[in-house]
């Protein structure tokens, strides 16, 4: 009997939900913090869900959130044309740095000493955090909007994309661009997957895979509704989408087959992303909520439970697989 896939769900903001990252996998566990239009961005306990606190201070919608590795530091990006950096133990702001427009896009270096931003003002920042009074670096050259911007190749690199149809890779040193994609249609999100150089893009129902150091495709595949986000497992197994459509794909990665999908969603998933272990990944919606979905549905994990078959009391009892249909994290 197919096991059925039971999604976690994480209440607790008021509008859509439009960013999520998580941290790397500290001694206590992991961390996701997600970005939303309410403008209060918040930390939650990775694998389960658990709300653990929420970062108050910003004045319009939150369009992009991060944590560095560790999750002693968050970053956020909003429409009231600031980013900021948080202490994300005790989630006081640590620093505001003031923008010209609204700011899409926040990204730590692996020494979280300093921040890459990008925004509606069509220039990419870099933030020495511990000189938090001097001026960034400003690199020019984009048209539009930056939705997302990446540091790449040991924060050697710079990776960004923008409303005008490109991604552009960038040298962190020169600050002059090595390389540019051009698409058909805006790119809805990027992930950068360090494991192999792999760069994830979404644009209109694609999904493409690129040499992060050569933008060299890899390979594409075309989904069944317009994607606005995609994440590869950290095994390189298979990946997840979801979109327009309310729902989220899993893909083989070897084969690009749809392995399968699953709705849970009310409104379309503005983001996905896979848990550093790569046991869950987690969606964010237009809805409003977060849901934490299991990679290998069945298993024993977070506020998962598998039930086996000789442990059920009675012989009649149908499912393999017990959970609440709706679990409120």
């Amino acid at each position: 009997m197919a096991m059925r896939q039971t999604p976690l769900t994480c209440s607790g903001h008021t509008r859509p939900v439009v960013d999520l990252a998580f941290s790397g996998i500290t001694p206590y566990g992991y961390f996701l913090i997600s970005a939303c239009k309410d403008g209060k961005p918040m930390l939650r306990q990775g694998d389960t869900g658990d709300w653990i606190g929420t970062f108050l201070g910003h004045k319009g919608a939150v369009w992009g959130a991060t944590l560095n590795t560790d999750a002693t530091k968050a970053a956020t990006a909003a429409a009231d044309f600031t980013a900021k950096v948080w202490d994300a133990v005790s989630g006081a702001e640590v620093l505001t740095l003031a923008h010209k427009h609204i700011v899409k896009s926040v990204c730590f270096t692996k020494d979280s000493n300093y921040l890459l931003t990008g925004g509606n003002d069509k220039v990419l920042r870099i933030y020495d955090l511990s000189k938090p009074d001097a001026a960034p670096q400003e690199i020019p050259g984009h048209t539009a909007s930056i939705k997302k911007a990446l540091w790449c190749n040991g924060d050697a690199l710079i990776l960004s994309a923008a409303d005008d149809k490109t991604i552009r890779l960038w040298d962190r040193n020169s600050m002059e661009v090595v390389k540019t994609l051009s698409f058909d249609a805006s790119v809805s999100s990027m992930e950068y997957v360090a494991d192999g150089e792999i760069l994830v893009t979404t644009s209109g129902k694609t999904i493409g895979f690129y040499n992060a150091l050569s933008l060299e495709p890899i390979k594409t595949v075309e989904a069944p509704a317009t994607i606005n986000s995609a994440s590869l497992h950290p095994e390189k197994d298979f990946f997840v989408a979801g979109g327009d459509d309310f729902k989220l794909y899993k893909y083989d990665y070897s084969s690009m087959e749809e392995l399968e999908s699953y709705k849970g969603h009310f409104g379309p998933v503005h983001c996905v992303r896979f848990s550093p272990d790569g046991e869950l990944y987690a969606s964010g919606s237009e809805d409003g909520t977060l849901r934490l979905w299991q990679t290998a549905v069945g298993k024993t994990y977070g506020l998962w439970k598998c039930v086996l078959p000789e442990d059920l009391v009675s012989e009649n009892s149908e499912p393999l697989y017990t959970a609440p249909p709706e679990i409120k994290a």
